[in-house]
């Protein structure tokens, strides 16, 4: 496993086992997941066993984990990002650029396409994906909360089929 940069011992690695309480309490303490009900037993089941057919990732710092990502592979011509989150008091760091850029190295190297949802309300989360070169292709009314959509996202390197 390599340095992120050089300055900063942080390395992104696949997760384990031993990782799961500090990513549900990663997830627990964050928004969106708060806003939309999101428990603590709630991750427990997403996460014990480790979700199976996906990359799971988690991003740690100086040997705390402060970040995680879940990929679904084989998504639309694609990957599907499942779920990105960052520890609240790393936001606004760079952190959650950094595990997106590692995620899209990945798919990029085997696809055209990588999508992920946000929630409507999320303005942070909207932004942060348009400056990470995110297109919004459409909303999911109705889809995890009442009231609130997710929101389609998709970033590619061109269509999956060339003529």
């Amino acid at each position: 496993m390599q340095p992120i940069d050089g300055s900063t011992q942080a390395i992104i690695r696949d997760m384990r086992a031993d990782d799961r309480d500090a990513v549900i309490e990663i997830l627990t303490s964050s928004d969106p997941w708060k806003r939309l009900g999101f428990t603590a037993s709630d991750w427990l089941r997403i996460f014990a066993p480790l979700p199976a057919g996906r990359d799971t990732f988690v991003l740690e710092v100086e040997g705390r984990v402060l970040g995680i990502a879940i990929v679904r592979r084989k998504f639309l011509f694609g990957d599907y990002l499942e779920l990105l989150g960052i520890a609240p008091t790393a936001i606004g760091q760079g952190w959650g650029g950094r595990l997106l850029s590692h995620v899209e190295s990945l798919t990029f190297a085997r696809a055209k396409n990588l999508f992920a949802c946000v929630s409507d309300f999320n303005d942070g989360a909207r932004a942060f994906y348009r400056r990470q070169g995110y297109k919004e292709i459409g909303p999911m009314p109705n889809f995890l909360i009442p009231g609130y959509a997710e929101i389609l996202l998709r970033k590619t390197s061109g269509p999956a089929k060339a003529p």
